[in-house]
């Protein structure tokens, strides 16, 4: 059985029973009236208890239409920077904010430098660049975005610039009132004011995700058209993809189909799976309820075989070759500026049909309250569990783990295959590297050899799912806390070679890096995961070594 839904420029199409399921759930939606409703800015439509910040953060809806003006407003700014060289941008963000811009960039074929990081490997790469041709844009408070503007700072001083020229080298967006934007009026920076009802999550269209696409050179009214060509669709109770999408997503977490693997095939979106992946895992993973998106590298990948508990779903086109193991469960096509717009609606729907607030972040604060906390010790260093002597030492690699985790595991190996054999049944295993995404990026290698050598060791397939450190803490962080407990985790840190001091600050990067990493992995063991630490002393060989042991 197959359905089609086209409108907009955007198709998605469902196969199989997951027709059934999705129908059902789009017919309840419909009767409840909830198409009207969410484009009407309902802040009720997810219970009572989630209206007062729903209400405050459904201005994405208008996006299409508001972020027009941003042409105007930037008109100056981008025409000053081009006449200074400064052709070189850099985005200090984290979040939805980070990966959006990333996927535009990216697909526009624009240069854009994302820092969602606090590597200092990856920052000293960037900071080794061209910094006379380099424009900062910070688009958030957060940690990386707050040391990394302490960083540049300093960069562009002791390249010889002061005062006017050197606020000039950054750009900043923020709302109107927030710290952040109160710091540019005094610094003298550059400050484009950002929607007050949008947050980064669902901002794929505002102004802190478009303003540093614009400035390298990304034409936002193309994406803007495209997705208003689509808003028209998202009223109507039927022939609505957003909607049949969100039924869709909706009815996979009620059953038991609560992993969604995402696969690329020729949608040409590059970056858009890991800011679909943020999206889902942040809005809907919550309350031990949620959907927990898997991307893998293609449709022939380890992990994309189908399962009891995997909803698949291709973007771009269906795999040519038909057979069970290959039908795709839902193949979503279209325009990047429609598809933002797509997926938001459907994921605001999908988070109505499973009770949990999409905008809420309750367990998000978790890790970075623990890792302020390390900051803040005298030692500066993590709590005595986490300074114990490895486990096991191996080469390049140390393995720290809870005692007795490792139930006597002697290789590198054998801990591996022991952690995947304590992935509950319908559970995960999450790879959280906090490593260089540049010169470190092999370590992504590390998914698809877990996810063939757990069907091995379990004699089924065990999700694998890979995420960046810190990234990962402002994507699927609040699915490992709030989603169904069944996660396993693999958390991966490195040496430091060459650190960066935080300019007013009594720590580097390296140790801000190495306390984002340390008080997400306590706080994951505090809620009982099962997680395992690896410590590469040289990245790497560690890295190399580590793919050996997964042959």
């Amino acid at each position: 059985m197959t359905s089609v839904v086209t409108a907009g420029g955007i198709s998605v199409t469902i196969r199989g029973a997951v027709v059934d399921e999705s129908e059902t759930v789009l017919d309840r939606l419909v009767s409840d009236g909830v198409p009207r409703s969410l484009t009407s800015r309902n802040a009720r439509l997810w219970g009572p208890d989630a209206a007062p910040l729903a209400a405050r953060r459904l201005g994405w809806l208008g996006l299409p239409e508001t972020s027009r003006s941003l042409r105007d407003r930037l008109a100056g700014l981008v025409g000053d920077a081009r006449g200074a060289g400064l052709d070189r941008v850099v985005l200090a963000a984290s979040g939805g904010t980070a990966l959006a811009a990333d996927a535009i960039c990216r697909t526009a074929g624009a240069g854009l430098t994302i820092l969602d990081t606090t590597d200092p490997h990856e920052v000293s790469g960037v900071l080794a660049g061209d910094l006379d041709r380099t424009l900062v844009v910070v688009a958030d408070d957060g940690a990386e975005a707050a040391a990394l503007r302490r960083v540049f700072g300093r960069a562009f001083s002791e390249a010889g610039l002061r005062g006017a020229d050197l606020a000039r080298r950054f750009v900043v967006v923020a709302e109107e009132g927030a710290d952040l934007e109160r710091a540019a009026r005094e610094t003298g920076h550059h400050l484009v004011l950002a929607e007050p009802d949008v947050d980064g999550r669902f901002g794929a269209l505002g102004a802190r995700a478009l303003v540093p696409a614009m400035l390298a050179g990304v034409d936002a009214d193309v994406l803007l058209d495209e997705a208003a060509r689509f808003a028209a669709a998202l009223r109507q109770p039927y022939d609505n993809p957003a909607l049949a999408l969100g039924a869709a997503l909706g009815s996979s977490a009620l059953g038991a189909r609560d992993k969604l693997v995402i696969a690329d095939l020729g949608s040409g979106l590059a970056g858009f799976a890991a800011w679909a992946e943020q999206l889902v895992a942040g809005a809907m993973g919550k309350d031990g309820k949620g959907l927990l998106p898997v991307v893998v590298e293609s449709v022939d990948s380890p992990g994309f075989e189908l399962t009891d508990d995997l909803r698949r779903i291709v973007l771009g086109r269906r795999p040519d070759e038909p057979g069970p193991g290959r039908e795709a469960g839902v193949t979503v096509a279209g325009p990047l500026g429609a598809q933002f717009l797509l997926w938001e609606y459907a994921v605001a729907v999908a988070c109505r049909v499973i009770g949990v607030d999409p905008f809420a972040e309750p367990d998000v604060g978790e890790s970075r309250e623990s890792t302020a906390a390390l900051l803040r010790s005298e030692e500066g260093a993590a709590p005595t569990v986490l300074r114990r002597p490895p486990e096991l030492v191996e080469g390049a690699v140390e393995v720290h783990a809870p005692e007795d985790a490792l139930r006597g595991a002697r290789t590198l190996a054998e801990a591996l295959e022991t952690l995947l054999a304590d992935v509950q049944d319908g559970g995960y295993l999450a790879v959280l590297a906090y490593l260089s995404r540049q010169g470190d990026a092999a370590a992504a290698e590390v998914r698809p050899l877990l996810a063939a050598r757990g069907a091995d060791v379990r004699k089924r397939a065990v999700p694998v799912t890979f995420g960046w450190g810190p990234r990962y803490l402002h994507t699927a962080g609040q699915y490992h806390k709030g989603g169904p407990p069944g996660g396993a985790f693999l958390q991966i840190t490195g040496a430091v070679t060459e650190d960066v001091p935080v300019p007013g600050r009594p720590y580097t990067l390296g140790e801000l890096h190495l306390a984002q990493a340390f008080g997400d992995l306590r706080v994951l063991r505090s809620l009982g995961r099962p997680a395992v630490r690896l410590h590469l002393r040289d990245r790497a060989e560690g890295i190399a070594q580590l793919t050996r042991a997964l042959g």
